[in-house]
């Protein structure tokens, strides 16, 4: 019997030692799945990121397209609508072709022509630049006319409208000039501890606009009675009266505004996680955002020197292109956007019924006035 005994214990040993191996070779067996379903899970989001963006580019294209495609039609409308007394009817359509000469070829391309093509130029610099400014501080009532820009725009404007109005590009001259003034006082102004708070810069650009507004005021006080109506006219806003030497003007600037809205829509991206990460990634906090100001001011100031304060076009194109394509790509179609939309007020102001003719700003201000209160409503609520 004690021959035997230890014979049990060495078999239950060998067992013990050969289910050693088989646990570890268990462990490291378990251990591969894990690996691979961490690669797997890597590999599947990655792909629904490219899906998802492959999508949203999809989107936007087709969105364009079709804002492309009203723009045109609103064009077409705004050009031969309305009639033109004294002309034959047939002599119309081929005068927008440059296939007449006369009365026909003058209303066409000296007055409704550049009136159209300002409209869309000045709408698309309009949405441009409320896109910026939203995307910059990150809300959706700073643009550039609540912010106070297009107003130091408009007092510089006003100025050389009244003391010097034959001088050569001396109304889109002063008008950079006041908003890029007003830029600077508003950055300086709203530095706190060293960095720019986006809060204290909206109050201020608003206290800065109000400045604005007294100075116009005090300029009409002083100006003569014929003076103070073409101002007036001017600051309600219209495209009525374009030249072509205001569009090449608008032309300039959106090619201007346009080259550097991919480089500012990079860098708008990082600024939006935050300063600190923005520029942990690499980003030039400071300079991003004093370019975006200052693109943003110049597209709304010679846009605002063409055509007068248009105004709330800033402020509703920027949210609608967000509502279409969402806010990586609002820069890209926040113009057409705002071309839509002065083109359309524009064909109302002039054809609409019981409305026209009006100015073009008058009809943007009974479309926007009331989506800015239903936006200030809106946060209010959410704050409490």
């Amino acid at each position: 019997m004690t021959a035997t005994d230890p014979t049990p214990t060495t078999g239950k040993a060998a067992v013990a030692v050969t289910a050693r191996p088989a646990n570890a070779a268990t462990t490291a067996h378990a251990a591969a799945p894990t690996a691979d379903t961490t690669a797997d899970t890597i590999a599947a989001t990655a792909a629904r990121l490219r899906a998802a963006r492959s999508a949203g580019t999809r989107r936007a294209t087709v969105v364009v397209a079709v804002l492309v495609a009203l723009a045109l039609g609103l064009i077409v409308a705004s050009v031969l609508l309305g009639g033109l007394r004294g002309i034959p009817g047939g002599d119309v359509l081929p005068a927008a072709f440059g296939m007449r000469t006369g009365l026909a070829d003058y209303v066409i391309h000296r007055i409704r022509l550049p009136r159209a093509l300002a409209a869309l130029l000045a709408g698309a610099l309009f949405g441009l630049s409320g896109a910026l400014y939203q995307r910059l501080i990150r809300n959706p009532l700073a643009t550039p006319d609540i912010v106070g820009i297009s107003s130091g725009a408009g007092a510089g404007a006003v100025t050389v409208l009244l003391f010097a109005p034959a001088l050569p590009y001396g109304v889109e001259g002063a008008a950079i000039g006041g908003s890029f003034l007003l830029v600077g006082a508003i950055l300086l102004l709203s530095r706190r501890g060293g960095r720019v708070d986006t809060n204290r810069l909206v109050l201020i650009g608003i206290a800065l606009s109000a400045v604005c507004a007294a100075y116009v005021n005090y300029l009409f006080s002083s100006a003569g009675q014929h003076n103070i109506a073409q101002v007036t006219r001017w600051l309600v806003g219209s495209v009525s009266g374009a030249e072509w030497s205001g569009v090449g003007v608008l032309a300039v600037a959106l090619l201007g505004a346009g080259a550097c809205v991919l480089p500012l829509n990079r860098a708008l991206g990082a600024l939006s996680l935050g300063d600190q990460l923005a520029h942990g990634l690499g980003s030039r906090v400071r300079a991003t955002r004093t370019a975006t100001l200052l693109v943003g001011a110049a597209a709304a100031a010679l846009a605002t020197g063409v055509t007068g304060p248009i105004g709330f076009v800033s402020l509703i194109s920027g949210p609608i292109a967000v509502r279409l394509v969402g806010a990586e790509r609002t820069l890209l179609v926040a113009p057409a956007v705002g071309a839509v939309i002065v083109l359309g007020a524009d064909v109302l102001a002039q054809h609409g019924p019981l409305i026209s003719p009006v100015p073009t700003g008058v009809l943007t201000a009974l479309i926007g006035a009331p989506y800015f209160v239903r936006l200030l409503l809106r946060r209010q609520g959410a704050r409490s």
